[in-house]
């Protein structure tokens, strides 16, 4: 358990986080995301024991400015994903350790957790339950054998491709999934779906894939797959950090967007999300495909207005000021999802990001941004898809002008006053 310090019944674990394969895009190893068991034995009745954990290599993870402001999640039912709490003592101080303490006080197990996992088995679960009110469909294999699980529904004019967890160590995005299958499917009421609901099917073909990245998500990696790919960066050819040319997707890295890219082709697209998780930010938002080819023109970026306002009206736990800066024309990286179908598709695509850290537009200092919120987050997706419809192709772009105010294009910074919230 580690050296006993202090008083008796004191103790200080000290731990630290493994590495993802190795990158050759980027050159380097990712590492931020963890999640262990803490087993402790022979304690006497009536008494307890202080642990210290330690992670003493947080200042050597991919983002360690992230960590100010985290808070670990913790549980002692690893399977229910509405248990766990958040340590809200933890600190990561000027050594570069990040620290959280807890007492136990009978034997047995607790879990700690940067973000509670989103587990195969919980995937599999999910896509069976999806089988029974759905098409579901492997649009391929992962380089270890596991299925490239995508869910069709619905009978629309207007495609809608909605990717999710393609960074692995961001299971807050596969929550989200569950939670837009759930009211999309009716999986919580035997198929029946709210008016609502009936109006998006008629309006959209939806292609959904609940985890882009499975084997690096059964490996704990934070953004790759099991070869070290980051599948976010594998979207077209680019060069690596060495200037070097850099071939994306192949079946040999990147199997996962190779299947994806060749469907999207086969089916077309009209609108893509991509759902992830911010370290760094507290906040939900939407990052665009500002700097494409086709944003130099106002639809894509009135489009992108329409959704996210829309958005925030359903669900306030979207906020439209806070979020990455803007890409400056011409200069936004073909080899990322949104980038490459909206250049590819002319379309509306969009990442959205949700906080690893408490949501500091809405706060919840004992659960902070959780599961149960990404899930809702979700379900609520389907309204602003529904508002945005009668835009995304139209015919001409007479709309625009006729939009109320309040759906008009907000550059996003990532500046912001956390006295302000």
């Amino acid at each position: 358990m580690g050296d006993q310090t202090g008083e008796e019944g004191e103790y200080t674990v000290l731990l630290q986080i493994k590495p993802d394969e190795y990158t050759v895009l980027e050159r380097r190893s990712h590492a931020q995301y963890f999640c262990f068991r803490s087993t402790v034995s022979d304690l006497e009745p009536d008494s307890a024991t202080t642990v210290t954990y330690v992670i003493d290599n947080a200042d050597k993870v991919s983002y360690p400015k992230a960590w100010k402001g985290s808070t670990v999640f913790y549980t002692t039912n690893v399977v229910d994903a509405d248990s766990w709490k958040r340590k809200t003592d933890t600190t990561y101080d000027k050594n570069g350790n990040l620290v959280w303490t807890h007492t136990h006080e009978r034997n047995g197990s607790i879990y700690f957790s940067y973000f509670p996992p989103y587990s195969y088995e919980r995937h599999l679960d999910l896509v069976a339950q999806c089988g029974g009110y759905a098409n579901v469909q492997s649009l391929g294999q992962t380089l270890d054998g596991r299925e490239m699980d995508c869910i069709q529904a619905g009978s629309g004019d207007r495609v809608c491709w909605i990717i999710h967890r393609q960074h692995p160590g961001e299971p807050m995005a596969e929550f989200y999934a569950e939670g837009l299958l759930t009211r999309l499917l009716g999986l919580d009421s035997n198929g029946e779906v709210d008016g609502l609901v009936q109006k998006v099917l008629s309006l959209y073909t939806f292609y959904i894939v609940p985890s882009m990245c499975p084997d690096g998500a059964v490996r704990g990696h934070l953004r790759t797959n099991g070869v070290g790919s980051n599948l976010n960066r594998e979207w077209a050819d680019s060069r690596d950090q060495l200037g070097a040319d850099y071939k994306a997707p192949t079946l040999e890295r990147s199997p996962e967007v190779y299947h994806v890219k060749t469907k999207m082709e086969e089916t077309g697209c009209d609108i893509f999300l991509d759902i992830h998780g911010d370290e760094e930010l507290p906040f939900n938002f939407f990052s665009g495909a500002e700097g494409t080819v086709h944003w130099g023109g106002s639809r894509l970026e009135s489009l992108h207005g329409v959704l996210c306002a829309a958005y925030s009206r359903t669900n306030p736990d979207m906020q439209i000021p806070v979020g990455y800066d803007p890409s400056p024309a011409g200069s936004a990286l073909k080899n990322i999802a949104t980038n490459a179908v909206a250049d590819r598709f002319n379309c509306l695509a969009v990442t959205l990001e949700m906080p690893f850290k408490d949501c500091l537009s809405n706060p919840n200092p004992e659960r902070g941004w959780s599961p149960n919120r990404a899930r809702m987050l979700g379900a609520s997706v389907l309204e602003p898809l529904a508002y945005v419809h009668p835009y995304l192709r139209a015919e001409t772009d007479d709309w625009i002008g006729r939009l109320p105010a309040e759906d008009a294009y907000v550059a996003p910074s990532s500046q912001y006053n956390a006295n302000d919230y």
